[in-house]
């Protein structure tokens, strides 16, 4: 897949809406190399070269009662061989990032800016014939639910041979070789007998399991693992997230996985970035995210967690509700919930959107927030409470 010169692509806005004014040429050529000079640093906490990379993207709904804006000027990159966890409340724009990497928003609704490289290959703005080749082959999503993923009209072997043969020119015995292989591989008992069968006498984690093989036919580099053990139960969940780690030191790939679950980051990410309200606000190592946290979001996501310590306690949840989309609050998107504005000199939290800065001046761990004593406030208040 070639990359089309700056110059030569026609844009990277995807259905703009009718009567709206033309992007300028600056949008159309994504970030300028200064600003991916100056992000270098903080785009990849690890440091290994990235597969993905994902610059300055944003993603808006235009609706008849205003524009959603469902992701704002997003950045982060994935090496081939880590696990990239993305977390946040429903509504923080986790799923709508990972869907505009595969290409899967509908062209006339949405407008995306910004840059989404792929092995060094953009594909924000890319010919929906050529996405189709990219899909399935190098980089394929496993949704949440299964159920509703797998067309229950088509036995589970006949779904996975048509997502090999896709992008193979083979015979269907090849395929059908192929999809007995990758059953196995994932774990489902007896493939012979189970590649006959249809979505419907499957269980749920059976059903994963499926969706999982067929996500990896083909070998992609990328998999998008969007909230993969949400309907499970807890033994069915670690199972799901043991084959996931082991699938991906068999094959390589990079792992974009979205979740709720800081449990389930703790597991199983090398890097975490954390949105809300469409924004990263904090991004890092999980190390460095889930052990020293510098954003009072992340805080709060950490407290909201129930431990074995606290049993007779009341858990802590963020007070408030997400902010509409439609509307983002003036300055820092989390200023109408945080508990700590009140500390930042001024009106800096409610005029003054923060800047995501490294947390210690330099380094790749990074948070978005006007607080200057983040750590000591840390230490002193939020750790004691984490137990």
């Amino acid at each position: 897949m070639s990359t089309p010169a700056p110059e030569d692509r026609k844009d990277t806005m995807v259905g703009t809406a009718a009567g709206e004014p033309a992007p300028d040429a600056a949008a159309k050529r994504g970030p300028s190399i200064a600003t991916r000079e100056k992000r270098q640093g903080t785009l990849n906490p690890s440091g290994e070269t990235p597969y993905l990379v994902v610059e300055d993207l944003t993603v808006k709904f235009p609706t008849a009662d205003g524009v959603v804006s469902a992701v704002n000027g997003l950045s982060y990159s994935v090496p081939l061989g880590r696990t990239l966890a993305i977390v946040g409340e429903s509504g923080s724009g986790k799923s709508v990032s990972s869907m505009a990497v595969m290409g899967l928003h509908d062209r006339k609704r949405t407008k995306i800016t910004g840059s989404i490289r792929l092995g060094g290959d953009e594909i924000v703005g890319l010919p929906e014939n050529e996405l189709m080749k990219v899909r399935g082959d190098a980089v394929a999503m496993v949704f949440q639910d299964p159920q509703s993923s797998l067309h229950p009209l088509y036995t589970v072997g006949n779904q996975i041979t048509e997502a090999y043969r896709v992008h193979h020119k083979v015979s269907k015995d090849v395929a059908k070789k192929r999809a007995l292989e990758m059953l196995d591989l994932v774990g489902i008992p007896n493939p012979i007998r189970r590649f006959k069968q249809y979505p419907h006498e499957f269980s749920g984690g059976m059903r994963q399991r499926a969706m999982i093989a067929m996500g990896l036919v083909n070998d992609p580099k990328l998999v998008i693992a969007d909230e993969p053990t949400t309907a499970l139960d807890v033994t069915v969940q670690a199972q799901i997230l043991d084959l996931l780690n082991n699938l991906q030191k068999e094959f390589g790939s990079a792992i974009v996985l979205i979740t709720h679950d800081l449990g389930v980051v703790a597991e199983m990410a090398d890097d975490v970035l954390v949105m809300y309200a469409g924004r990263c606000v904090e991004y890092g190592t999980a190390e460095d995210v889930l052990a020293r946290p510098r954003m009072p979001y992340t805080w709060g996501l950490l407290e909201s967690i129930p431990t074995v310590s606290a049993a007779n306690e009341r858990l802590q949840p963020i007070k408030g509700l997400p902010p509409s989309l439609l509307s983002l609050p003036s300055g820092c998107s989390f200023n109408p919930r945080c508990p700590y504005k009140e500390r930042v000199k001024g009106e800096r939290c409610t005029t003054e959107l923060p800047e995501l800065l490294p947390v210690d001046g330099a380094g790749a761990h990074t948070s978005r927030c006007h607080l200057h004593d983040k750590a000591s406030i840390y230490e002193a208040e939020v750790a004691p409470r984490l137990g």
